[in-house]
């Protein structure tokens, strides 16, 4: 099952348990995706069959060791290609995605391996998300979300998730990026030793170091 859309599949469910233990079910697999449920379940079947998922009706979708090495792989690409689009090219954070979804089907292997070496093997793409190195290993920080961190607690921002390009920007603007530190105050938050109000949602997008 090599196509791009299968790798979409095992790329979306890796991600839905990077940063949360809740597994994936169809449902949000199909939300994630965009894509009809009906859709979805055909395809599950296809990569449960082809070994890459295991699934039972109406159960969770979790990706077998086999499946995971596929979804690294790909991960791997779309994170490289986004920091390479930043880096490179001058790309804002909330603008890579949808490129990054597009190349990394059609890059060669190659052209990877170059863009890595050219960017110093980076180990974070930039909104904070591991990239896996070639032999799929991840190396991360221990994190808690910023909407479970509780008063007295600073940390590093880690991770911002990219799923909301208009939050990204108003983040963006009010200095809050990877590395700013975040301290939560009793009575409110600190952005960077300077007291900030947050844009709504960003609780549920930013992940701090412990």
């Amino acid at each position: 099952m090599r196509s791009p859309a299968a790798d979409d599949y095992l790329k979306t469910v890796y991600a839905h348990t990077e940063w949360q233990d809740a597994p994936i079910t169809p449902s949000v697999l199909a939300a994630s995706l965009g894509i009809a449920p009906s859709s979805v379940t055909e395809m599950v079947k296809k990569l449960a069959a082809a070994g890459l998922v295991s699934h039972v009706p109406y159960g969770a979708v979790r990706l077998t060791d086999e499946g995971e090495q596929r979804a690294l792989t790909i991960i791997r690409r779309h994170r490289l290609i986004e920091t390479w689009l930043v880096r490179e090219f001058g790309y804002a954070w909330d603008e890579v995605h949808d490129e990054a979804e597009v190349l990394e089907h059609a890059i060669s292997d190659r052209l990877l391996e170059g863009i890595d070496v050219r960017l110093g093997r980076p180990r974070f793409d930039p909104h904070g998300d591991a990239i896996p190195d070639a032999s799929g290993a991840v190396i991360r920080e221990d994190f808690v979300l910023l909407a479970d961190a509780t008063p007295g607690h600073n940390g590093r921002v880690l991770r911002v998730s990219d799923r909301d390009p208009a939050l990204l920007r108003s983040l963006e603007a009010l200095g809050l990026t990877v590395g700013s530190t975040i301290a939560i105050t009793a009575s409110g938050i600190e952005l960077d030793g300077v007291a900030v109000e947050l844009p709504e949602g960003t609780a549920e997008v930013v992940w701090l170091s412990v």
